[in-house]
């Protein structure tokens, strides 16, 4: 597959999903929340198993074990960030290529990436009791890690808040870190209150184009459509999206659409993979007759606050809000 080909495809299914990939050092993107805003600390020990776990996992399938997992291989960097956001990172004896956030992560072996497929020999030798996987897990890849014995859960994507604080309850059965995720999700909560108390009564919303890939044609470039976290990120953040008018979840627009809407502000989502930077989109012909470009509003972005579905979501609304509205977060 052509490598431009292979990273447009990539990068679409991470929005929302779970494997955004490592990347190679670039211009240092829009500066955000560590993880350990999110992490709560406590004190709280692991819980002994009082019975057995039986769980309805994203794909309607029963999964059972006896009792809270303590080797746990995660395959999805969201997944990866939830364990160590509950503290149970402790937990982990293995992760996938992809996650690489929090660092610690990076110290547990690599059982290699969904592309094409995972080392299962090095998945046994470590002989988890669970595997915690993604919607973007390939069918025949859980059968294959199935037919190993081995117990694979997969975690639906998140919608809504709502929904991740689910996933985020979820986990924490699994790994029996309940206090630690009723602390983390009420942290979240208020985190985004703080948010969306000021940016409610904005009386202008900023129009706001978020570039996701522009490799193929810097002139017609991807991105997020009406209905995805990222839409609903940039409305609770006050801003409007250039894409909502746009047919599906990821849509190209044109140059001439975005001249006619003329956004405020231009957020390189593919700054750190893409290593795009705002003065190659300066640098783009006909782009200098965009209004953001002249204001110079293009920022880099951390795409993989928003893309991964765990806490850092919140991380990417609070840094979303603060550029766009910086008066008030003073």
């Amino acid at each position: 597959m052509h490598r431009k080909l292979f990273q447009l495809t990539l990068i679409f299914s991470l929005l929302l999903a779970a494997c955004a990939p490592a990347v190679t050092p670039t211009p240092q993107p829009t500066a955000v929340p560590t993880l350990a805003a999110t992490q709560v600390p406590t004190q709280a020990a692991l819980q002994p198993a009082e019975s057995t776990l039986q769980m309805t996992d994203g794909l309607g399938r029963q999964v059972t074990l006896p009792g809270p997992a303590q080797k746990i291989v995660s395959i999805a960097p969201s997944n990866t960030e939830i364990l160590f956001a509950l503290g149970a990172g402790s937990q982990m004896i293995g992760r996938d290529t992809y996650s690489d956030y929090p660092a610690e992560a990076q110290s547990l072996p690599d059982i290699g990436s969904g592309y094409p497929s995972y080392d299962v020999e090095a998945i046994l030798a470590l002989q988890p009791d669970l595997i915690l996987a993604s919607p973007l897990t390939a069918v025949e890849q859980i059968q294959a890690l199935e037919d190993q014995k081995l117990t694979v859960y997969v975690l639906p994507n998140p919608k809504t808040f709502d929904d991740l604080y689910a996933n985020l309850n979820s986990v924490a059965q699994l790994t029996g870190r309940e206090p630690e995720a009723a602390a983390l999700i009420e942290n979240l909560q208020t985190r985004i209150q703080t948010v969306t108390e000021k940016t409610a009564a904005l009386t202008e919303k900023p129009l706001v184009f978020y570039e996701l890939d522009a490799s193929q044609d810097a002139n017609a470039p991807w991105t997020t459509g009406p209905g995805t976290f990222m839409d609903m990120l940039l409305g609770m953040a006050g801003a409007q999206n250039a894409g909502s008018a746009l047919q599906g979840d990821w849509a190209q627009i044109s140059l001439e659409e975005l001249l006619k809407q003329q956004p405020a502000f231009i957020l390189l989502g593919d700054s750190l993979y893409g290593g795009v930077t705002p003065e190659a989109v300066a640098a783009r012909p006909g782009w200098e007759a965009l209004s953001a470009v002249k204001q110079g509003r293009v920022f880099p972005f951390d795409d993989n606050t928003v893309s991964r579905p765990g806490p850092r979501l919140v991380d990417g609304l609070e840094t979303l809000a603060k550029l766009l509205h910086p008066d008030l977060f003073q």
